[in-house]
Protein backbone atom coordinates (compact mmCIF):
# COMPACT_ATOMS: atom_id res chain seq x y z
CA UNK A 1 0.00 0.00 0.00
CA UNK A 2 1.32 3.23 -1.10
CA UNK A 3 0.11 7.00 0.49
CA UNK A 4 1.51 9.88 0.79
CA UNK A 5 1.60 12.74 3.17
CA UNK A 6 3.34 16.15 3.60
CA UNK A 7 5.83 16.35 6.49
CA UNK A 8 6.75 19.96 7.54
CA UNK A 9 10.73 20.52 8.23
CA UNK A 10 11.99 23.68 9.28
CA UNK A 11 10.97 26.34 6.16
CA UNK A 12 11.17 23.67 3.74
CA UNK A 13 7.97 21.04 3.02
CA UNK A 14 8.65 17.30 1.75
CA UNK A 15 6.79 14.89 0.00
CA UNK A 16 6.94 11.67 1.85
CA UNK A 17 5.75 8.68 0.20
CA UNK A 18 5.05 5.55 2.58
CA UNK A 19 6.18 1.84 0.57
CA UNK A 20 6.50 -0.98 2.87
CA UNK A 21 7.24 -0.18 6.68
CA UNK A 22 9.22 3.21 6.28
CA UNK A 23 8.79 6.18 4.25
CA UNK A 24 10.83 6.11 1.45
CA UNK A 25 13.17 9.56 1.99
CA UNK A 26 14.14 7.62 5.44
CA UNK A 27 15.10 5.26 3.44
CA UNK A 28 17.11 7.38 0.99
CA UNK A 29 18.99 8.32 4.06
CA UNK A 30 19.56 5.06 5.37
CA UNK A 31 21.51 4.26 1.58
CA UNK A 32 23.13 7.62 1.87
CA UNK A 33 24.75 6.52 5.55
CA UNK A 34 25.37 3.01 4.54
CA UNK A 35 27.23 3.90 1.69
CA UNK A 36 29.15 6.86 3.71
CA UNK A 37 30.38 3.93 6.05
CA UNK A 38 31.16 1.34 3.08
CA UNK A 39 32.92 4.32 1.50
CA UNK A 40 35.01 5.12 4.57
CA UNK A 41 36.03 0.82 5.11
CA UNK A 42 36.96 1.03 1.83
CA UNK A 43 39.23 3.92 2.03
CA UNK A 44 39.94 3.49 5.74
CA UNK A 45 39.02 6.57 6.86
CA UNK A 46 36.91 8.57 9.83
CA UNK A 47 33.23 8.83 8.61
CA UNK A 48 33.39 12.42 9.27
CA UNK A 49 36.74 12.99 6.98
CA UNK A 50 34.39 10.90 4.51
CA UNK A 51 31.21 12.93 4.65
CA UNK A 52 33.93 16.52 4.42
CA UNK A 53 35.81 14.71 1.73
CA UNK A 54 32.17 14.21 -0.34
CA UNK A 55 30.81 17.60 0.43
CA UNK A 56 27.47 18.71 0.68
CA UNK A 57 26.48 18.72 -3.02
CA UNK A 58 28.07 15.02 -3.36
CA UNK A 59 25.85 14.19 -0.14
CA UNK A 60 22.82 15.83 -1.47
CA UNK A 61 23.10 13.74 -4.91
CA UNK A 62 23.47 10.73 -3.01
CA UNK A 63 20.48 11.44 -0.67
CA UNK A 64 18.34 12.55 -3.97
CA UNK A 65 19.23 9.77 -6.30
CA UNK A 66 18.91 7.08 -3.31
CA UNK A 67 16.74 5.09 -5.40
CA UNK A 68 18.76 4.83 -8.41
CA UNK A 69 21.94 4.11 -6.84
CA UNK A 70 20.30 1.53 -4.43
CA UNK A 71 20.26 -0.27 -8.08
CA UNK A 72 23.53 -0.21 -8.67
CA UNK A 73 26.59 -1.99 -7.41
CA UNK A 74 27.70 -0.74 -4.88
CA UNK A 75 31.39 -1.66 -5.53
CA UNK A 76 30.74 0.73 -8.86
CA UNK A 77 28.87 3.69 -6.82
CA UNK A 78 31.06 3.79 -3.94
CA UNK A 79 34.15 3.80 -6.56
CA UNK A 80 32.29 6.31 -8.57
CA UNK A 81 32.25 8.54 -5.65
CA UNK A 82 35.67 8.09 -4.28
CA UNK A 83 37.05 9.03 -7.70
CA UNK A 84 34.49 12.08 -7.84
CA UNK A 85 35.79 13.40 -4.08
CA UNK A 86 39.39 12.21 -4.85
CA UNK A 87 38.99 10.04 -1.53
CA UNK A 88 42.56 9.21 -0.62
CA UNK A 89 43.30 5.98 0.82
CA UNK A 90 43.82 6.82 5.46
CA UNK A 91 44.76 4.67 8.30
CA UNK A 92 41.96 4.37 10.20
CA UNK A 93 40.94 0.68 10.70
CA UNK A 94 38.03 0.17 12.83
CA UNK A 95 36.89 -3.07 11.51
CA UNK A 96 40.73 -4.13 11.58
CA UNK A 97 40.63 -3.80 15.55
CA UNK A 98 37.07 -4.72 16.40
CA UNK A 99 37.43 -7.28 18.64
CA UNK A 100 34.14 -8.25 18.53
CA UNK A 101 30.99 -9.22 15.89
CA UNK A 102 31.77 -6.05 13.32
CA UNK A 103 28.75 -4.46 12.26
CA UNK A 104 28.23 -4.49 8.54
CA UNK A 105 28.04 -0.77 6.87
CA UNK A 106 23.99 -1.55 6.59
CA UNK A 107 23.68 -2.30 10.35
CA UNK A 108 25.66 1.12 11.05
CA UNK A 109 24.33 2.84 8.51
CA UNK A 110 20.64 2.11 10.08
CA UNK A 111 22.54 3.88 13.12
CA UNK A 112 23.29 6.86 11.18
CA UNK A 113 20.20 7.27 9.52
CA UNK A 114 17.67 7.06 13.02
CA UNK A 115 20.30 9.33 14.99
CA UNK A 116 20.00 11.75 11.52
CA UNK A 117 15.93 11.83 11.66
CA UNK A 118 15.83 12.33 14.97
CA UNK A 119 18.53 15.60 14.86
CA UNK A 120 16.31 16.79 12.23
CA UNK A 121 12.93 16.03 13.85
CA UNK A 122 14.10 17.74 16.93
CA UNK A 123 16.06 20.43 15.49
CA UNK A 124 13.33 21.30 12.68
CA UNK A 125 16.24 21.17 10.40
CA UNK A 126 16.71 19.46 6.99
CA UNK A 127 18.46 15.99 6.90
CA UNK A 128 21.10 16.92 5.12
CA UNK A 129 21.97 19.41 7.77
CA UNK A 130 21.46 17.13 10.65
CA UNK A 131 23.41 14.79 8.67
CA UNK A 132 26.65 17.07 8.82
CA UNK A 133 25.75 17.58 12.63
CA UNK A 134 25.62 14.04 13.58
CA UNK A 135 29.01 12.81 11.91
CA UNK A 136 30.66 15.83 13.21
CA UNK A 137 29.79 15.00 16.78
CA UNK A 138 31.39 13.10 19.37
CA UNK A 139 28.62 10.65 18.75
CA UNK A 140 30.21 9.53 15.47
CA UNK A 141 33.22 8.39 17.12
CA UNK A 142 31.06 6.24 19.97
CA UNK A 143 29.13 4.93 17.23
CA UNK A 144 32.20 4.17 14.80
CA UNK A 145 34.10 2.40 17.98
CA UNK A 146 32.86 -1.88 17.55
CA UNK A 147 34.83 -2.36 20.85
CA UNK A 148 31.83 -0.59 22.56
CA UNK A 149 28.33 -0.94 22.90
CA UNK A 150 27.27 2.13 22.12
CA UNK A 151 26.54 1.78 18.72
CA UNK A 152 23.40 -0.99 18.91
CA UNK A 153 21.76 1.05 22.13
CA UNK A 154 18.63 2.26 21.77
CA UNK A 155 17.88 4.57 19.13
CA UNK A 156 16.56 7.39 21.56
CA UNK A 157 19.87 6.87 24.13
CA UNK A 158 21.61 7.86 20.96
CA UNK A 159 19.87 10.81 19.61
CA UNK A 160 19.90 11.98 23.61
CA UNK A 161 23.74 11.89 23.87
CA UNK A 162 23.49 13.72 20.73
CA UNK A 163 21.26 16.40 22.44
CA UNK A 164 22.70 17.11 25.54
CA UNK A 165 26.29 16.18 24.91
CA UNK A 166 27.32 13.68 27.30
CA UNK A 167 26.62 9.88 27.37
CA UNK A 168 23.83 8.38 30.06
Amino acid sequence: MQRSQNIQQGERQMDYKMTGREESKANDLFFTCSLIDYIARKTKNRRVDVVDMLGRDNIQKIYELADVYHSDNLDAVSDSFIACADITPGSFDNVASARYAVPSHWDIGKVYKRLILGIAREKKTDVIDALMEAYHSFVSEKIDDYNSSFYYDAPQNILNSFLYGEIE
